[in-house]
């Protein structure tokens, strides 16, 4: 645990290094492409006017906790937080077997390839969030609350973090997570309020969404941007201790395998 303390800090001299596979691996995705990087912002638009058209003049609508807030809106919070968090645990058990020939070079510092995942998630991320903060303001008017958005993301990156640090990992060694985890990603999105409010869930199985970190997250996030009564401190703090628990963990699970990833690559 000592260890991953100080690798935390360790990761701070890397910071140009990861700024540069981040850059990369963001080009890498549009390369070719005619709009480039702008698809970061064109692809949550579209998905946002798809969003407003089936839950807005299909389905219409509202959720009553959230006033006259659109149902499209309400959805686009949980995917904000839900989508980079499925990203990663689709991408990351493969993440050490597509750069093995960093992973075999002994002086390169491995443990910044799953965080060069996370931000290179982020990059859409933020740019989703920033859709739907400007959606949010224009449709639903500016509250105060709302400027508190990038702190109620800061559980789940570092959540995601720790994720990417112990998939990376556990990938080297059992090859059938790059196969099982983009399914559980789809069962998870099922059993996270993202396309439900959390309230809809029977009593019997509300514990499902107890146990979820992403819940309250995601909930948060809404109460953030849509409710204009603020997030659940309590819960952000609970979610943020969870997120460095998952971080530091992660890394330290990353490290202790580190030695062997080479051999067994």
């Amino acid at each position: 645990m000592a260890k991953a303390c100080s690798s935390f800090f360790a990761l701070f001299k890397h910071r140009y290094l990861i700024g540069q596979l981040v850059r990369r691996d963001v080009l890498l995705k549009y390369r070719g492409s005619f709009l480039g990087i702008g698809w970061s912002f064109l692809y949550p638009l579209l998905l946002l006017a798809v969003f407003s058209l089936v839950f807005g003049r299909f389905m219409g609508g509202t959720w009553p906790r959230y006033g006259e807030a659109p149902q499209a809106l309400v959805i686009y919070c949980g995917l904000v937080v839900f989508t980079p968090f499925a990203e990663i645990l689709g991408s990351a058990p493969r993440l050490l077997l597509g750069y093995q020939n960093y992973v075999k070079k002994i002086i390169f510092p491995t443990e910044i390839l799953p965080v060069m995942q996370v931000f290179s998630a982020s990059v859409h991320a933020l740019a989703n969030a920033a859709i739907l903060f400007a959606a949010t303001v224009l449709i639903c008017g500016f509250q105060p609350t709302q400027l508190l958005l990038p702190l109620m993301l800061l559980p789940p990156l570092l959540l995601a973090l720790g994720v990417a640090w112990l998939l990376a990992a556990a990938g080297v060694f059992v090859r059938d997570l790059v196969h099982v985890m983009p399914v559980f990603s789809q069962v998870l999105m099922f059993l996270s309020p993202v396309v439900y409010p959390a309230e809809l869930v029977p009593h019997q199985f509300r514990w499902l969404v107890l146990v979820n970190p992403l819940a309250p997250m995601i909930e948060n996030v809404r109460a953030t941007l849509l409710s204009g009564s603020g997030p659940d401190w309590i819960a952000w703090c609970v979610t943020l201790t969870v997120g460095m628990a998952a971080a530091t963990l992660g890394l330290t699970f990353f490290l202790r395998g580190k030695e062997e990833f080479a051999d067994v690559l």
